[in-house]
C-alpha cells in the first residue's frame, strides 16, 4: 500500500487584524490591513476627524457648505461629515451646494440623488446653474466647440460657480471631496505643465485663504478605493456615472499613472502628496499677482478673470479665444469691446457680480 496523500488543509477565515474577534471583511489599500467592517468603519471615521482636528479645518459655530455632486467622494463627505459633526459636536451647521453644468442624461440624474441625500442627511441644498450665472449650459458650449476642450470651460466655470453659491448661503468654509488619488494626479499635472504657482499650492489642505470663501479638503489623505468601499459597506445612496463629456481629459492619464504605481506600491500616492508638501519654490520665481476682475470682481491674476475670457469668447462666437496662454489678451478684449460707439457688445450675460 502507497503512502497516503497529504491533502492540504484549507486554510481558515482570516480575522480581523484590529480587534482579533470578528472575521476580515476587506483588505485596506492603504495599509494592507485585513479588518472586519466595524473596524474599518471606526478607522476611516477616525483618520478623517483627525485630520480636520489636526488641521484646524474648522471652527465651532461656522457653516460650512460641502460640494455635493452626488458622486462617492461628495457623498461619502456629506455623511461622514454629518456623523463626525454629531459624535464631536463640532458646532457646525452644514449645507450641501449643488451645481448643475446643464448637462443632459449626466448631471439632471445626478442631481436627484443629491436632493434624496438632501432629506437623507437632513441638510439644506443649495443648486446653482451655468445657464443662470453665464447664460450657457454645457450642452450649448460642447455644441459649439466640441469635445476637445470642453473640460476647460467647464473647470473654470464650475470652480467660479461654486463660489457664488457659498456666497449665496453665506458660509465661512466650501468643503470639496477630493480625496488623495486627485491630490496626488494634481501634483503630477502641475509638474508635466510647469505650472509653479499651482504647485506651491496644489497640496494644501486649506486653499484660499486670502479670498472671501476658503476651501479645505477633509480626505487628503483618503484613498479614492476606501472611499468607495465605505460607501458601498454603509450602502451610501449616490451616482456613479462618469461625465459624458470627460472621457479624453488630459486628468484621464495622470489617473491611469497613478493607479498603475499603487498596483506597485500602495504607499506611492501619499508618497506623491508628501513630495508635494516638501517642494520649495525658488525666491527668484515670479509668482502671479493676485487681484480681482475688473468686470466680475472674481480673483484673478490678470484684468479679466479665466471665466469672463472664456465668457467673452463664447459670447462673441470665438470660442477659442481663453484657450492655451492668454498673455496680452485681455488687453485685446477690452479694445475691442469698446468699440462701436463705446458701448460693451456683450450678447450674453455677463460674468456678474460676487457680492461678498
Amino acid at each position: 500500500m502507497g503512502e497516503a496523500e497529504v491533502k492540504p488543509k484549507k486554510a481558515g477565515p482570516v480575522q480581523c487584524s484590529i480587534c482579533s474577534q470578528r472575521r476580515a471583511a476587506l483588505k485596506r489599500p492603504k495599509t494592507l490591513e485585513q479588518i472586519c467592517r466595524e473596524c474599518f468603519y471606526a478607522v476611516f471615521e477616525e483618520e478623517i476627524h483627525r485630520v480636520v482636528v489636526d488641521n484646524q479645518l474648522f471652527k465651532p459655530g461656522e457653516r460650512i457648505a460641502i460640494g455635493a455632486s452626488g458622486g462617492k467622494d461628495s457623498t461619502v463627505l456629506a455623511y461622514v461629515l454629518s456623523e463626525l459633526n454629531r459624535r464631536h459636536n463640532y458646532g457646525l451647521d452644514l449645507f450641501l451646494l449643488s451645481v448643475d453644468e446643464g448637462i443632459t442624461g449626466y448631471r439632471d440624474d445626478s442631481l436627484e440623488t443629491v436632493k434624496r441625500n438632501e432629506i437623507q442627511y437632513g441638510l439644506p441644498l443649495k443648486v446653482v446653474s451655468y445657464k443662470d450665472l453665464y447664460g450657457w449650459t454645457m450642452d450649448e458650449i460642447v455644441k459649439m466647440i466640441g469635445l476637445k476642450n470642453n473640460c476647460t470651460f467647464c473647470g473654470v466655470f464650475r470652480r467660479q460657480a461654486l463660489d457664488r453659491g457659498a456666497a449665496m448661503l453665506k458660509v465661512d468654509k466650501l468643503a470639496t471631496g477630493h480625496n488623495a488619488d486627485d491630490i496626488a494626479e494634481t501634483v503630477l499635472l502641475n509638474i508635466l505643465r510647469g505650472d509653479i504657482a499651482r504647485l506651491s499650492r496644489c497640496t494644501s489642505i486649506i486653499t484660499g485663504e486670502d479670498g472671501p470663501i476658503p476651501r479645505c479638503k477633509p480626505f487628503k489623505y483618503t484613498y479614492e478605493k476606501e472611499i468607495v468601499m465605505y460607501a458601498y459597506f454603509k450602502r451610501l445612496d449616490y451616482f456613479s456615472t462618469e461625465c459624458i463629456y470627460s472621457p479624453n481629459a488630459y486628468r484621464g492619464f495622470a489617473r491611469e499613472f497613478i493607479k498603475d504605481l499603487e498596483r506597485i506600491r500602495p504607499r506611492a500616492i501619499l508618497d506623491i502628496i508628501r513630495s508635494g508638501e516638501k517642494f520649495r519654490i525658488s525666491t527668484s520665481a515670479k509668482m502671479p499677482e493676485q487681484g480681482t476682475c475688473e468686470r466680475c470682481g472674481y480673483i484673478s491674476s490678470q484684468k479679466w478673470c479665466k471665466a469672463c475670457v472664456l465668457l467673452e469668447g463664447l459670447n462673441r462666437g470665438l470660442p477659442k479665444l481663453g484657450i492655451g496662454r492668454t498673455r496680452g489678451l485681455n488687453n485685446g478684449l477690452e479694445c475691442d469691446t469698446k468699440q462701436s460707439n463705446g458701448v460693451k457688445n456683450i450678447q450674453s450675460k455677463q460674468c456678474g457680480t460676487l457680492d461678498f
